[in-house]
This record gives C-alpha cells, structure tokens and sequence, in this order.
C-alpha cells in the first residue's frame, strides 16, 4: 500500500529555533507593513503615492519584479537541469531550488501586483479577453502557467513521485525560459526606446537568469547549512563548487554582454539611445552603473571566485551576494535608464534627462517581496527541509 504524504516526515524542527522564529517575524512584518503600503496607494491613487509619471511610467516596482522574476527562471533551470540528468554534483542543491524558485516568483507577483493600478482587471481580462498580439500577456500567462506547474511538481517531490515531478519541472522550466525571454522581449520591441530596442535582451535576460540562480542557490544553501548548525556534507559542498562555476561562468558572459552592449550605442546606434548609454558612464546613473553593477556585481565577484578557485564557501556566498546585489541594481538602471530621454529630446527648453527617485511606499514595497521570500525561505526550510536534502533519484 503507497504510504501518503506526511509533514512530519519532511519537517526540520532543528530549525524552530527562537532565533529564527524571530527572524521569521521581521520578515513577515517587513511583508504587512509593505502591502499596506501597496494598499493605500489603491485609495489614494498611485500617481500620489508612487513617483511614476506620464513621461516615466515605470520604476523600481518594474525592476524589481523583473530581479525577481529573472532570478526564479535561473532557479527553475538550474533545478530541472540537475533533476534531468540525475546523479550529478549539483543534485543535492535541486529540490532547494524548486521551493526557491517558487517564492521568488510570487514576490515577483507582488511587486507587480501593487504597481499595477488595477491587478483585477488583467486577472479577470487576461483569461476573458486575452491579446494574443501582446508581450506583456504573454508574459503574464507564462509566468502564471509556470508557477502552477512549479506547485505540482513540488508536491510530487514531496510525495516522492519523482517521474511525475520530472515531467512537471520539464514543463515548467520551458515555460519560464518563454516568460523570461518574453519579458525580455517587453523592452526590445519598443522601437521609441532606443536604449531598450533590439534582440539582445531576451538572451541577455537568460543569462542573467543562470546567473543569478546560481548566486541564490550558493547563498540559500549555505544558510540552510549555518541554521542547522552543521557540518557542511560534501556532497552538498561538490553542489555549491559546481554552481560557483556556472555562477563564474555566466558573470565573465554578462561582463562580455555588458561591454558590447554599451559599445553598440556609440557605433551606429541613435542619438537617443548614446544619451541613455551616457546617463550610465557618466550621468545620473553612473554610481548604480560603476559602483554597483559593475564593480560589486560583476568584477569583485568574479576576481573573488577566480582567487579562492571555488574552496571557500564563504567566498562563494560572499560573491553571490554581491553578484544579486548588482543584479538588482542592473535591473534598475536598464528599467529608469530606458526612460530617461525625453520623448521630445532636442526641443528647446527640454531638459536633457529626465527625473525619478523611488518613493519611500514604493521602497517598501520592495521589502515586501523581500520578506515574503525571506519568510517562505525559512518557512520552507523548517516544514519540507528533509525534502530539501534527499538525495533520491528523479
């Protein structure tokens, strides 16, 4: 007779301690005080609440559910990958990677879900009406569709029902690669922002997406371990090596992207799309761009990885976090740098830059998918963290 699912049989109690459960609690008050904010943007409008205008519709509630998103496709990829060819180094980090990927998409959705102004209307319009000529449904529609199929295959990993999770991760890990390249494909078929246009973004999209669930699987893993208070087993230690090299792998890509990416505006690209080029190298987003995208999140990252040659997990987790951290940085400085140029640039009395500055309710939305994730992480770990740990065979 098949034995049945049982919590207990998955729980981490190790885990309940009154650190953590404190923990637990900030990120769960950093969730509330951050959907209350979402909330009364509702009532009192959002053009009063966020500082989105007509002329910068789009802000850091746009590029922080693309950081969310993008990060999530990485995760999916990365877990179905190591689940398809069993056995490999990166196994014991896979099913982690499930449970990951499935809450860093939903902080994706509440990011987008307070930006928009009506979030019932593309729920309800989106399944009525739907526009099949539209990146933005499609988007939405992989997205959705990707974390239904994300949700079974996690109940059949916990039920131990390992070709059906197969089947389930294959299916979902596709239709993340189409939402992420559809995403992508949001910005480059915008032809009015030269910054944004052209076919480049959605493969960059998915290179970054390797990359930054690389850094998130390193970083989760190596706190599974510190909140268990044990030593690290070496297979998951082979794990956190062998994504250290695709972390590595992906970050010498992306710096190569990046490089060409800026030289394409200043060899043949338009005049609007050199000024945007300029507000990174040397305008008002230079200290994102130098600082914080490049140097925190590409070139300390990588030189720390290249010197330790991957046998320091804290150098690992360090250079994870930096290359995250640059990450959402980069997503910001692509989503604000896309609008900075005025539509009507070269007009006289038209400033040469446009402005923005997140406001204090759209900072704390972004906590709030920062702590859902941060809760559901820890919440995760103390309900299904054996599930995590197995090492049986897909």
């Amino acid at each position: 007779m098949e034995k049945k699912f049982s919590l207990a049989a998955v729980a981490e109690p190790v885990v309940a301690t009154s650190t953590m459960n404190k923990v637990t609690g900030l990120f769960i008050l950093m969730l509330i005080i951050g959907l209350a904010a979402g909330l009364f943007s509702f009532i009192a409008g959002h053009h009063q609440v966020y500082n989105n205008t007509r002329e910068m519709p789009w802000g850091v509630l746009i590029s922080g559910y693309a950081f969310f998103a993008i990060t999530s496709t990485g995760l999916c990829l990365l877990a179905v990958l190591s689940h398809i060819f069993g056995g490999n180094r990166l196994a014991p980090l896979a099913n982690r990677m499930v449970w990951l990927s499935i809450i860093t998409i939903l902080g994706a959705f509440t990011l987008i879900g307070m930006e928009l102004e009506s979030p019932w209307r593309m729920l309800l319009y989106n399944v009525t009406s739907p526009n099949l000529t539209s990146n933005i449904w499609w988007m939405g529609t992989f997205y959705g569709g990707a974390v239904a199929f994300m949700l079974v295959e996690f109940y059949f990993i916990l039920n131990k029902k390992y070709k059906l999770a197969l089947a389930l991760g294959v299916l979902g890990a596709l239709t993340e690669v189409a939402a992420n390249t559809t995403l992508g494909g949001v910005f480059a078929t915008m032809p009015s922002r030269s910054f944004w246009a052209g076919a480049q973004l959605p493969v960059y999209f998915l290179a970054c997406a390797f990359m930054s669930g690389a850094a998130a699987a390193i970083i989760f893993t190596h706190l599974s371990v510190r909140m268990r208070g044990q030593k690290m087993a070496v297979t998951t230690f082979d794990g956190l090596q062998t994504a250290g090299k695709i972390l590595l792998l992906t970050l010498f890509l992306v710096s190569v992207a990046t490089v060409w990416r800026m030289v394409d505006f200043y060899v043949g690209g338009t005049a609007e799309g050199r000024l945007a080029a300029d507000a990174l190298l040397s305008g008002p987003l230079s200290t994102n761009f130098w600082i914080f995208e490049v140097t925190i999140g590409l070139l300390l990252p990588i030189s720390l990885l290249a010197l330790t040659r991957l046998n320091s997990v804290a150098a690992m987790s360090t250079a994870a976090v930096m290359t995250l951290v640059g990450q959402f940085v980069a997503r910001y400085d692509l989503v604000v740098g896309g609008q900075l140029i005025p539509q009507f640039n070269g007009y006289r009395g038209m400033a040469e830059y446009l402005t923005y500055a997140p406001s204090a309710a759209e900072i704390l939305v972004v906590l709030a998918g920062t702590g859902l994730v941060g809760a559901a992480y820890i919440l995760g770990e103390r309900f299904f963290g054996r599930a995590f740990e197995s090492m049986e065979s897909h």
